[in-house]
């Protein structure tokens, strides 16, 4: 089969490259991209290490109950 005819095959799903959410280059957004989203495994490894140090949070809202007493 020539490069061509994959273009145009149906049964190939078509390529997509998105940014690394990482390091912002381009990464392939495929199965054969076993570190996707992000283009290596030393972004997702950077991610990982920031969420396990707790430099992402998720934001939190507070209720009423956890206001302390007047």
């Amino acid at each position: 089969m020539n490069p061509a005819s994959i273009d145009n095959d149906p049964s190939v799903p078509p390529t997509k490259v998105v940014r690394c959410p990482a390091c912002a280059g381009p990464s392939l957004y495929a199965p054969s991209n076993a570190f996707r989203p992000f283009c290596s495994a030393r972004c997702k490894n950077l991610d990982l290490g920031a969420w396990a140090s707790e430099s992402f949070k998720l934001p939190t809202v507070s209720t009423d109950s956890e206001e302390s007493p007047r």
